[in-house]
């Protein structure tokens, strides 16, 4: 497929400022880290060092970012469904 003209893409700064976590806010100083605040780094990006990288990733395995639910929880449940198809 061949693209002959470019798209215009207009952007409302305003909008996507007022829709950001206050640690992603676009600044004249550039994008910041979303765990400490401080300049992002192009090596760990969108983070500022290694740690800050780690520091999300062990929110990530730990069950930091899970999703609330009304829910219960029941382990047990998958277990029986799997037994049942065997079965």
């Amino acid at each position: 497929m061949h693209i002959t003209g470019a798209a215009k893409i207009s952007v409302d700064l305003t909008k996507i400022r007022e829709e950001a976590p206050e640690t992603m806010t676009l600044r004249k100083d550039g994008p910041r880290c979303p765990i400490c605040g401080k300049p992002q780094d192009k090596a760990f990006r969108p983070f500022c060092s290694r740690r800050c990288a780690d520091v999300d990733l062990s929110r990530w395995l730990n069950g930091s970012y899970a999703i609330p639910s009304d829910e219960p929880v029941d382990p047990d449940a998958d277990l029986s469904q799997e037994e049942t198809r065997r079965d």
